[in-house]
């Protein structure tokens, strides 16, 4: 094989590798779609959703008695005392870039919190709200 044909090849191979990293704006793009035609994510309601009691759980009534009321800040889960990373990508660059981890933490935390999984407005509403400063 020639030196050109086997450059070309590694283009080929390089240009058809998926990428890595997701970043945060994908997933609203991803959960908005997934809301249906006409959704528009909102920070505003991400907040409120981020803030609100629920009551299923007296131990984690709220997102924000585990993350804090500011997605920049370091949390503790209340129960096990694990430090929790921000939630904030501006204060974690890490947050809400792969699929696995977002859809994970999602069902346990929306199980955990709200007693059913979140749908997937809530989802693109409570990133947009980390993406635009997550100060509840």
């Amino acid at each position: 094989m020639t030196t050109r044909k086997i450059a070309l090849a590694l283009l080929l191979i390089a240009g058809a590798a998926p990428a890595l990293a997701e970043t945060p704006r994908d997933f609203v793009a991803k959960y908005a779609t997934e809301a249906g035609a006409g959704f528009k994510p909102s920070a505003a309601r991400g907040k409120s959703f981020f803030a609100r009691e629920f009551g299923v759980s007296k131990d984690m009534p709220s997102c924000t008695t585990c993350h804090t009321k500011d997605m920049s800040a370091t949390g503790k889960h209340v129960i096990t005392g694990k430090v929790i990373e921000p939630l904030s990508p501006a204060a974690n660059p890490e947050r809400f870039t792969t699929a696995k981890k977002v859809e994970k933490w999602f069902k346990r935390n929306c199980n955990e919190v709200l007693g059913r999984e979140c749908t997937p407005a809530e989802k693109a509403d409570f990133i947009q709200f980390a993406i635009e400063g997550g100060k509840a």
